[in-house]
């Protein structure tokens, strides 16, 4: 199985969409699974349902952060290099997808509590979201 097929099998499971993102990198960034997914547990529905930035987009900045980030306060290099993956990661999602929050990726905004109460009768997240999945883990694996 694909990394990506893992991720979407892991969200369609039950973890969040950050959470199935991250986990499926956890090995490679000297994370067990569980770290993983409570680093990035508060994360999906745009931040906590919030209708912030994606989640798939927030778990690719923390992948990407603990793969190239710098551990030294201060380091301008690291911090610039950082930078520039984490706006190409951002830039080749949003050239797929048109947005990188969660309300114009899903369709409506889940911290309105009749449209999360919508998404769910009408399961968006189950039918949009495994795209944006795979997308994310899918530009990661490029980019790593």
């Amino acid at each position: 199985m694909s990394r990506a097929d893992d991720a979407v099998s892991r969200f369609l499971e039950g973890s969040s969409c950050a959470q199935a993102v991250t986990s499926v990198f956890a090995p490679d960034l000297g994370l067990t699974e569980e770290q993983a997914l409570r680093v990035s547990a508060g994360f999906g529905g745009g931040m906590g349902q919030t209708g912030g930035v994606c989640g798939v987009v927030s778990a690719g900045i923390i992948v990407l952060g603990l793969r190239y980030g710098s551990g030294v306060a201060g380091d301008k290099e690291g911090r610039a290099k950082i930078y520039a993956v984490v706006a190409e990661f951002i830039d080749r999602f949003r050239e797929r997808h048109g947005a990188i929050d969660c309300p114009a990726l899903l369709g409506c905004d889940l911290s309105v509590p009749e449209e999360r109460k919508r998404a769910r009768e009408q399961n968006l997240t189950r039918d949009v979201c495994p795209e944006y999945v795979r997308d994310a883990v899918e530009i990661l694996e490029d980019l790593l």
